[in-house]
C-alpha cells in the first residue's frame, strides 16, 4: 500500500504565500501523475494543478500565474507553491498520486489526507 502525508496548510493574509507539501510512501515501484486538488463544503473537489512524471505541468485558471507545482521524484514528494493568495482559495488541499505498487502492472489512485488553508482578507 501506499501512504500520503500532507504538510505546509494555515492561516495566511490575502496576498500571501504557503507551500504545501505530500510525500507518499510504502510499497511504491513508480509514480505517475501526482496533483493537488481542492475542495470547499458544499462544492465539488476541483483540480488545482497537476504534473506528470515528466515534469509536464497543468493548472487550472484561477490559479494560472500564480501557483507552482513541482516534485522530487528521489523523495516521492510533490509540492505546491502558493502566492498571491487570495481569499477564495480558501479549501481543503488534497493531494494526489498515481501509483504502481510492487508486483501489480495496475495505477492505482492515491490521496492524502487534506490539508486546510485559510485566506484571510
Amino acid at each position: 500500500q501506499v501512504q500520503l502525508v500532507e504538510s505546509g496548510g494555515g492561516l495566511v493574509q490575502a496576498g500571501g504565500s504557503l507551500r504545501l507539501s505530500c510525500a507518499a510512501s510504502g510499497n511504491i515501484f513508480s509514480i505517475n501523475a501526482m496533483a493537488w486538488y481542492r475542495q470547499t463544503p458544499g462544492k465539488q473537489r476541483e483540480l488545482v494543478a497537476t504534473i506528470t512524471s515528466g515534469g509536464s505541468t497543468n493548472y487550472a485558471d484561477s490559479v494560472k500565474g500564480r501557483f507552482t507545482i513541482s516534485r522530487d521524484n528521489a523523495k516521492n514528494t510533490v509540492y505546491l507553491q502558493m502566492n498571491s493568495l487570495k481569499p477564495e482559495d480558501t479549501s481543503v488541499y488534497y493531494c494526489y498520486v498515481g501509483a504502481k505498487i510492487s508486483g501489480s502492472r495496475n495505477v492505482y489512485a492515491y490521496w492524502g489526507q487534506g490539508t486546510q488553508v485559510t485566506v484571510s482578507s
